[in-house]
């Protein structure tokens, strides 16, 4: 099983260090620490398991670090500052496993970005070495590469010509719409194995700047301090320690404590449960008072523990192809955090758990499975829980009470929150989205924030897909499940990835949509994958033979 779960003493491939208002994120691969046999991880090269320590350690530089108002990426290696993914880790995982650790490394390179622009925690790529393919595009996602001019240093997207795949479809996507490189450059570039140094690489927009060598870790260290000036976060805040979460995985469950996720293999589905907390909230929260209780603060706590679970879902529940997301407690109690979140949203940490939620819903969004939200007695989708609605495939809500259940019949609650805090990738809400051909009912669904919304409400105003009566919920339901059961994963996967992102496009979701269809295509021809593919004779001398057509 693949564990998302680490901490800095725990890591094998990063170090972090901190200079006041600066951190040094330095990679440095333990080549025998790989997440499966078969594979070295040579020349700074990594594989999930590298990329798992730095998706940790970003959370942990905005949650953990407040004073931090830059990153600066480094390699702890000479010569090289990263190889990429590793090849020979490549040729011998899985389908899914590839294009699930493409797609979690550029969600991890996108949670960069979301810190450079939204946390103003600014991120400096240092390269001195070669910075190929994957380790180019690690220094694609920070604000500002520097590139020493030593004759050695260079970046590259060398997998074209040496691999027969794509680099990861971000580098691409990046290149292109990020730095805005020439189309005439960038085809030059891609198609050549040993890369772009000096001043070619500043004049093609490459890298923002090139420094000598002997001028060059003092001059990183300068723009490092620069970079602050750029920051709005507080140099004089305690963070909040992201401590363990308590999880527990026990045949088809894994509990957490606000989540729970149940596995039905004969319907190919997962129940997630999200809970919300017991106790009152009728005397108020102070700030001081959150930040006592830290990583148990509930937004938060749900909000990693919901992540975990996705996660889990995806990489070690490759057969289980529907979500269903339910919920448990009072309305009061979620829309009360909700608006106490909207309230103080200039504070740090209250910034960065609302910037959290919006990453995990986006991953939500872009995992390939079915999602359905199922709306029942005892239900509490309210604000940020409400969200979830908008996020899924499907939404199915219970008409009227069962049969000997006294609790009243469900209904959902909109806050300010649904209409502006939780984009998606596309960069407008889910309910613009949802509504993008009538924009008014947008406005319609506003003028109901904070007003309990029954069935016929939610029907009327478009916010779920259908509306079910307690005699029919059982059998409708297994209906559906069963039905989604039989289809194609494979056109699943397409017809959702196309149906989730209506609306405008950036780059973010042209990364996400040519990742799901041309990686997944190019991972599985013969000229990348076959016996006599580029990636299975990487590093024998045996030059591939590739099937020449082009369609």
């Amino acid at each position: 099983m693949i564990n998302f779960q680490t901490n800095p003493a725990n890591y094998k491939h990063w170090k972090l260090s901190f200079d006041g208002s600066v951190a040094r994120l330095e990679m440095d691969v333990n080549p025998n620490e790989t997440l499966a046999e078969g594979y070295e991880l040579k020349l700074n090269s990594y594989d999930l398991g590298v990329d798992i320590e730095l998706y940790d350690a970003v959370q942990r530089l905005r949650f953990e670090h407040p004073e931090v108002k830059t990153v600066i990426f480094a390699s702890g290696q000479d010569k090289i500052f990263c190889a990429g993914a590793n090849i020979n880790m490549l040729g011998v995982s899985s389908h899914a496993h590839k294009v699930n650790f493409c797609k979690f490394t550029n969600e991890t390179r996108n949670s960069i970005e979301d810190a450079s622009e939204y946390s103003k925690q600014r991120y400096l790529c240092a390269v001195r070495g070669i910075a190929a393919g994957g380790g180019y595009e690690l220094a694609l996602a920070t604000d500002y590469i520097m590139l020493a001019d030593d004759g050695n240093s260079a970046v590259s997207l060398p997998e074209v010509p040496l691999l027969a795949v794509l680099p990861g479809t971000g580098g691409l996507t990046r290149v292109s719409d990020k730095r805005k490189v020439r189309r005439d450059h960038a085809d030059v570039f891609c198609s050549i194995e040993e890369g772009v140094r000096g001043k070619r690489a500043v004049d093609w927009r490459l890298v923002d700047e090139v420094v000598p060598g002997s001028k060059f870790d003092q001059a990183v260290k300068d723009r490092a301090v620069d970079l602050t000036e750029t920051s709005d976060r507080p140099g004089n805040a305690s963070g909040v320690m992201l401590t363990e979460l308590n999880r527990t995985i026990e045949g088809e469950t894994v509990t957490y404590d606000f989540v729970n996720v149940s596995i039905d293999r004969t319907r190919r589905a997962a129940t997630v449960v999200l809970k919300a907390p017991v106790e009152t909230t009728e005397s108020g929260l102070t700030m001081d008072e959150v930040f006592s209780q830290g990583a148990e603060f509930w937004p938060l706590a749900v909000c990693r523990q919901l992540d975990d679970a996705i996660l889990h879902l995806r990489t070690n529940e490759t057969e289980i192809g529907t979500i269903i997301f339910k919920t448990e407690g009072d309305l009061d109690t979620v829309e009360f955090y909700d608006d106490f979140i909207n309230k103080n949203g200039s504070n740090w940490f209250i910034r960065e758990v609302s910037l959290y939620w919006r990453r995990t819903l986006k991953r939500i969004d872009l995992t390939s499975r079915t999602t359905f939200a199922f709306i029942e007695q005892g239900s509490c989708f309210a604000g940020m829980l409400a969200e979830l609605l908008f996020s899924v495939d499907r939404s199915y809500m219970l008409e009227d009470p069962m049969e000997g259940d006294d609790r009243p019949a469900p209904s959902i609650r909109l806050t300010q929150s649904n209409f502006g805090s939780f984009h998606m990738s596309n960069g407008i809400t889910r309910l613009e989205t949802r509504f993008l051909g009538t924009p008014e009912q947008v406005a319609l669904c506003e003028e109901k924030v904070g007003q309990d919304l029954d069935a016929n409400a939610c029907d009327e105003l478009g916010l779920v897909t259908y509306v079910i009566d307690s005699l029919d919920w059982q059998d409708e339901l297994r209906v559906v499940l069963e039905e989604r059961a039989s289809f194609s994963p494979d056109c699943l996967t397409g017809m959702e990835a196309n149906l989730r992102f209506a609306g405008p496009e950036t780059m973010e979701t042209k990364i996400f949509g040519r990742l799901t269809a041309w990686q997944n295509w190019i991972f599985q021809r013969p000229n990348a994958v076959g016996e006599e593919g580029a990636l299975k004779l990487y590093g024998t001398g045996v030059r591939a033979e590739y099937d020449l057509n082009r369609v």
